[in-house]
């Protein structure tokens, strides 16, 4: 029997708007009935950014819809998530945060081979108008090749 597959929520807006300095794989503490609703798609991360209260790194904004059948222990949509570095990499994203411009957007949200669910962040820098334009000529030219061949 094959293996359910599993959804993976993407946050393509990201890629448009910032350019990603690193990258890093952590995972998130979550509840139960948001475990079952990420299993079926029911999330987004497009607005989602991370920021650190206190010492702990935290995903605010990420959108996951009740799971339907939890209706007694159900989670509220959005609130903040933590998420879960070494301590290394946490001492180290906060300095290179302190930079001007620079901020740590989430990239994918996925569950790995053992079943857990691991946020894709990036440490990123906000493009200005014309690089987004260069990135939208990009796009339409690797298009137009495509459709070529």
């Amino acid at each position: 029997m094959a293996a359910p597959v599993m959804p993976e929520i993407k946050n393509r807006r990201a890629a448009f708007e910032y350019f990603f300095l690193e990258t890093h794989e952590c995972g998130i503490v979550l509840k139960g009935s948001e475990v079952k609703s990420l299993r079926l798609g029911d999330a987004s991360i497009t607005e989602a950014f991370c920021t650190f209260i206190g010492d702990d790194l935290y995903l605010r904004n990420m959108r996951i819809q009740p799971f339907e059948k939890a209706k007694n222990f159900a989670h509220e949509p959005i609130r903040d998530r933590k998420l879960l570095l070494h301590r290394k990499e946490l001492n180290k994203l906060q300095r290179k945060l302190k930079d001007q411009g620079v901020t740590i957007v989430p990239i994918r949200s996925y569950f790995a081979k053992n079943g857990m669910v691991k946020v894709e962040i990036a440490l990123a820098k906000g493009k200005k108008t014309y690089d987004k334009r260069e990135s939208l000529k990009e796009k339409d030219l690797k298009r137009d090749m495509d459709r070529g061949q």
